[in-house]
């Protein structure tokens, strides 16, 4: 028979612990001795290890309390064991993007994504359109990854392409621009055209008006600059010429 201090002592709780157990009937309390001490068995000492492990697992002690047969402590301990493996993935997943951010690295990124990041300076885009584009890719892939994935993959293609590429500098180039500049009307046509003879009318005539993530994307782009904004609106207008 020992103390509830050396209950405490064996399993590695409080002796306050042990008595919040008591309180809630995970663990009965034992009847005091004739010096005024309540005295506990090894079999007390069994129950408060299950209870322990079942309470580090993450499982509420009122789950716990209801816990009696065999067969529900194994199924107690299953449904535990299930949602420790699932914060331990997470955890996992959160170290390494600290590890990630700690060596510099973009961890809310692809790799993919991020090697074509670090592309663009070869390619010659403006910083400011590189993080741009990193940060709305960063949105993109949090908020719809599979949308993200399909637009991404387009995108990489599409500058790869020497022609197109050459619209996307010049979208860049034109940041400054004053929104009267005829410079934009010039190239709102040049993306039109491009875009029609790429994309079917009905996709084109989606992304504009019933997709979300390309208007979340285009809202951002829309705010960063005047001009960009006034060229996104030239496009949308001569491409619904043809819807």
């Amino acid at each position: 028979m020992i103390t509830i201090g050396q209950l405490a002592q064996y399993v590695g709780v409080s002796t306050k612990t042990i008595r919040v157990y008591h309180e809630k009937g995970l663990l009965p309390e034992p009847p005091r001795d004739e010096s005024g001490y309540r005295r506990y068995s090894a079999q007390d000492l069994v129950e408060l290890i299950k209870i322990r492990t079942l309470a580090e697992a993450g499982l509420p002690l009122a789950k716990i309390a209801q816990v009696g047969s065999p067969a529900e402590l194994q199924a107690a301990a299953s449904a535990a064991e299930t949602e420790l493996t699932a914060r331990i993935e997470r955890l996992t997943g959160t170290l390494a993007r600290l590890r990630d951010l700690a060596a510099g690295n973009n961890p809310f990124l692809p790799p993919d994504v991020e090697q074509h990041l670090l592309r663009l300076h070869e390619l010659g885009f403006s910083e400011r359109w590189i993080a741009l584009e990193s940060d709305l890719w960063i949105l993109s892939f949090a908020t719809d990854p599979d949308t993200a994935r399909q637009y991404f993959t387009d995108q990489a293609h599409a500058q790869a392409d020497p022609e197109l590429r050459g619209l996307y500098l010049a979208y860049d180039s034109a940041y400054d621009l004053a929104p009267d500049d005829p410079a934009l009307a010039d190239l709102a046509q040049r993306i039109v055209t491009a875009s029609l003879e790429r994309y079917p009318v009905d996709e084109l005539r989606q992304d504009a008006s019933e997709r979300a993530l390309p208007q979340l994307v285009q809202s951002s782009i829309n705010a960063s600059s005047p001009a960009w904004e006034r060229l996104d609106a030239l496009i949308r207008g001569r491409l619904s010429e043809h819807f």
